[in-house]
């Protein structure tokens, strides 16, 4: 086999991106190469959301359909997804959520929220659902382990609850079908990273020197704020949640006026009220970084689906004439030092950039090798 291919799916709220997050700092730090990519609903509870993960020799460039392990954390993910499974594929599932069909010959029943109450904490049913994908594919849950003992570092009580979920759910699925669906063996080094496009581009405006950022929640573009906001207390950085993208665009020209490094984010709604102010940043030769995560269709728009909409807008935004540059990125190793470039061409020209991104980079996961921050 040269790779492996997982689907999990549930409504939102039942933790695909744990299973998914969990799963994959593991297999990067074993050494395998590996695409993550997620489709969700704009809402906080309900629907159906799911996500892909690619484990592979080489670096994969995108995921496949047909997948060898359905993880169903609801019935709704089997009736959707069940013709995408290969033949020879398994399906983790809870029997106490639901049963499948008699003729369902590829089944691997995990009771994982009645493992989780065990473990005295329900929400490490997610756990235990990684637990029970490392066992089909023959893993031992030593790495995991480690990384939940990283995650919750001085809470025993949730690195036992966990722990216990984990060593629980392999051995459940174990006991139906160890290794029944093999990895190919890890190829190539160790001490990769495993990163999305927000996280990657909060990283290289970190490398970048940037010092200020302000913005207004607005998705696709919103993990960057979150994921600089985690690390500025490290970096000696100012993150400012606006009133709204009017005032964010004129903080960060503000900031940048007074001698910093400065940033905002947002998306084309946003990116619409923010004009002005980049108009203003032509005129008085200010240099600003502003990062467009674009989204599909009009006004409010499609938030969690992607489409790169606004290649014309960016380019022709604002009243009168003025000079600017528009950047975008071929793959996550490239954008790390794309959005480095448009740092300096902003200094280098005082002209605002603006660097566009959309929600299937944002949200993507890939294994990468470290970075030169030279």
């Amino acid at each position: 086999m040269v790779d492996l291919n997982i689907l999990v799916g549930g409504a939102a709220g039942q933790g695909m991106d744990t299973v998914m997050s969990l799963l994959g700092k593991a297999l990067v730090r074993e050494g395998y190469h590996l695409i993550y990519t997620k489709d969700y609903m704009s809402r906080v509870r309900g629907g159906h959301n799911f996500s892909r993960l690619r484990i592979a020799q080489e670096p994969p460039w995108s995921v496949v359909e047909k997948v060898d392990i359905l993880v169903a954390l609801n019935d709704e993910t089997f009736d959707l997804h069940r013709d995408s499974l290969q033949p020879e594929g398994k399906i983790i599932y809870d029997p106490n959520r639901f049963q499948l069909p008699p003729a369902e010959y590829r089944g691997v029943p995990v009771a994982l929220q009645q493992i989780a109450r065990e473990a005295g904490n329900a929400v490490t049913a997610n756990t235990a659902a990684v637990g029970a994908l490392l066992g089909l594919m023959g893993l031992e849950t030593r790495v995991v382990g480690e990384i939940v003992r990283e995650t919750f570092a001085d809470r025993e009580t949730l690195i036992k609850q966990n722990t216990d979920a984990l060593t629980k759910g392999h051995q459940a699925a174990a006991q139906v079908c160890r290794a029944c669906i093999p990895l190919p063996s890890p190829y190539g080094s160790q001490g990769r990273l495993f990163i999305d496009g927000n996280q990657l581009l909060g990283l290289s405006a970190l490398a970048s020197g940037c010092r200020f950022l302000s913005a207004y929640p607005m998705t696709p573009s919103t993990g960057i704020m979150n994921y600089l906001a985690g690390k500025s207390a490290a970096f000696e950085l100012i993150v400012e949640q606006a009133e709204d993208e009017i005032a964010a665009v004129n903080m960060a020209l503000g900031a940048s006026y007074a001698g910093v490094r400065a940033m905002t984010v947002t998306s084309g709604g946003g990116f619409s009220l923010m004009v002005e102010g980049l108009s203003l940043a032509g005129m008085t030769e200010t240099p600003l970084v502003i990062v467009v995560g674009m989204r599909p269709g009009p006004a409010t728009g499609l938030p969690t689906r992607t489409e790169q909409g606004e290649l014309e807008f960016t380019v022709h935004a604002g009243h009168g004439e003025f000079p600017r540059a528009v950047l975008s990125a071929t793959s996550h190793e490239n954008a790390f030092y794309r959005l480095n470039k448009a740092f300096e061409l902003a200094d280098k020209y005082q002209v605002p950039v603006l660097f566009l991104s959309d929600q299937n980079f944002a949200d993507t996961h890939r294994s990468v090798e470290p970075f030169d921050f030279g």
